[in-house]
């Protein structure tokens, strides 16, 4: 595709089909809404009047996608919505829900960049919990053998201790003998 910072042109034919401008083919909506996903801004234009008409399609895509049953926004949301259609409030709806979305990106954006850290999960609030959890599981599936582990001990941070890892050339050597150790454990279980 072209700049990804130019709204990618779609034209609407009288036979209401949809046509790429760019790669000179027709589009289906579910194309459309893909190369939103992908980050591209659509411009959806009636090629016999000059019309723009990407919001009545993106409200086509939405409400597409809420009668499959992949429903983003609740009914509540929704009544809100109708509601600021019959109000005079309609000026503040559009500014404060651009506002709420830009505030979700960034939120987004910065979860992303914890989750790409070192240790990605030691930030995720829960994560103790969950940690816990597994924990409980594993040991239940191994019949209480899920605390004879002779990997690494942990630091503090939940990270492998530096002091007990091994040698950049036991690595390998060190995660075949665990591996034996741990198979030989689950032979003894399905006897």
């Amino acid at each position: 595709m072209a700049e990804s910072n130019t709204p990618l042109l779609i034209k609407r034919y009288a036979s209401r089909r949809l046509y790429n401008t760019e790669t000179s083919d027709y589009v289906t909506l579910e194309d459309i809404a893909s190369f939103i996903r992908d980050g591209r801004e659509v411009q959806i234009i009636d090629l016999k009047s000059g019309d723009d008409l990407t919001r009545q399609y993106l409200l086509q895509i939405i409400a597409e996608h809420e009668s499959r049953g992949e429903n983003v926004l609740p009914t509540n949301v929704l009544n809100d919505l109708v509601r600021s259609y019959t109000t005079q409030a309609t000026s503040a709806v559009p500014q404060f829900l651009a506002a709420s979305f830009e505030m979700f990106r960034d939120s987004q954006s910065k979860w992303m960049e914890k989750m790409n850290q070192a240790n990605p999960m030691t930030g995720v609030p829960g994560f103790e919990a969950i940690q816990a959890q597994q924990e409980a599981f594993l040991k239940a599936m191994t019949g209480g053998m899920a605390g004879t582990w002779s990997g690494p001990s942990p630091d503090s941070d939940g990270t492998p201790s530096a002091a007990a890892a091994p040698q950049d050339g036991d690595d390998l050597d060190e995660i075949k003998s665990q591996l034996a150790e741990l198979q030989k454990k689950l032979s003894k279980l399905d006897k």
